[in-house]
């Protein structure tokens, strides 16, 4: 029982970054042994994706019944996406700025690498049609997130329009929302184990290879990440949030390593929707609201890359970057970003839109994707930590402008180990 209280006497996150550390050595010294401690992140990701849909639909409706008044919605709502609209475009600007600097595609051979068809991406008009479900239980199903977020906006307003009838399912939606927390809270006791087992496997099957034949563009990617986390979203925290930056991102810690273990913004949601109530005091309403939309459209790691790979593919292929095609690839790729699935290696099938506007066939895409596609798994657990930071701090710039940010309780700060 000792050992038992020891290892819970251990803050989250510095239980995660030891899973984190021994995950990098047993992939690295016994890649063989991987497969038998894969189950354990296979039951993580399916115990968080078993959240996400039931998160977002009952945390969302819940907080647009809290709010009562519709003119607060749509202000926290307006908010929230033009802040993403501007991380996005600022995101963008940094991969293509970090791309110009370092030149990855000047110094790199496709030789060997095998083409990689890809699908046909979906039309602006289809994604804005999609977000209304044909069948809501088809949405659940598959996890559409817009859609999801889009019924769960029409029951909480729903719910406060009807007034006293509408009462107790907000009391309903309320006390869901709690429990869906708390499962929340076991579920991230596995952390440390699930976090373990992933990143041994992705280590074990690529580690060292990314930095031998990607190793310019992987160096890319984490300098493009660590200016937009670093640079971008500290200013918003410290001038606009007006937080302390080392406590913020302490605070986050927990969301951070699980975006990276998991490779996916909505895998992410409910540690972000936990981390954002319990250790950076945010009222559940602007949590509930701003977390989920920011799952499907707060995606700065992906704006970065799609920036850096347009850069790349048109280096590759010698083609003139002027003024006009670096505004192409600006515009093209915060589209792209915006409608990019929040699921592992999206991005990379959103690339096609943004090289071919810049004037790069299908087939050089195809070329390229092809020779990313096996290193992508730990450049995207990378990418990925950038767009769960960008979200948390959305979050909290809209709190504060919304006066809906507290201190946390010192329970909470003490359990997270700030």
């Amino acid at each position: 029982m000792s050992l038992v209280r020891g290892w819970f006497a251990i803050a989250l996150w510095q239980r995660v970054l030891a899973g984190l550390a021994l995950g990098v050595a047993l992939g690295l010294m016994a890649p063989a042994a991987t497969p038998w401690v894969a189950f354990l992140g296979d039951i993580f990701v399916r115990l968080i994706r078993m959240l996400v849909v039931p998160i977002v639909l009952v945390t969302v409706a819940a907080g647009v019944a809290a709010l009562a008044d519709p003119r607060r919605l749509g202000a926290i709502g307006g908010k929230a996406v033009l802040l993403f609209l501007a991380t996005t475009v600022v995101a963008v600007s940094v991969g293509i700025a970090v791309g110009i600097i370092f030149q990855p595609g000047a110094h790199t051979s496709l030789a060997g690498a095998a083409p990689h068809a890809l699908g046909e991406a979906k039309s602006v008009y289809e994604q804005l049609v999609g977000i209304v479900p044909l069948n809501l239980f088809e949405a659940l199903g598959k996890g559409d997130m817009l859609a999801i977020l889009f019924t769960a906006v029409l029951l909480g307003a729903g719910t406060v329009a009807a007034g006293e009838a509408g009462a107790p399912l907000a009391a309903l939606l309320t006390s869901a929302s709690s429990v869906l927390l708390h499962i929340v809270r076991f579920a991230m006791e596995f952390t440390p184990f699930g976090v373990f087992a992933l990143v041994a496997g992705a280590v074990a099957a690529n580690g060292v290879a990314v930095f031998a034949s990607v190793g310019m563009l992987a160096l890319c990617v984490v300098i493009g990440s660590l200016v937009q986390m670093l640079v971008v979203h500290s200013l918003l925290v410290a001038l606009v949030a007006r937080l302390s930056v080392p406590r913020f991102f302490r605070g986050i810690a927990d969301a951070l390593i699980v975006a990276f273990s998991t490779a996916s913004s909505s895998a992410t949601l409910p540690v972000a929707m936990r981390v954002a109530q319990d250790n950076l005091g945010i009222a559940r309403p602007v949590a509930s609201m701003v977390l989920p939309l920011g799952a499907s459209i707060g995606k700065d790691g992906t704006a970065m890359y799609v920036g850096l790979l347009s850069m790349f593919g048109l280096q590759l292929f010698g083609v003139p970057i002027d003024a006009a095609t670096l505004g192409i690839v600006l515009l093209t790729a915060v589209l792209a970003a915006l409608g990019t699935a929040p699921i592992p290696s999206a991005s990379l099938f959103m690339l096609a839109a943004v090289l071919s506007a810049a004037g790069v066939g299908p087939e050089q895409t195809a070329l390229i994707v092809g020779f990313i596609l096996p290193f992508d798994r730990l450049l995207d657990m990378t990418r990925t930590v950038p767009s769960a930071s960008a979200n948390l701090t959305v979050t909290a710039v809209v709190a504060r402008l919304e006066g809906e940010i507290a201190p946390p309780a010192p329970d909470a700060t003490h359990s997270s180990g700030l």
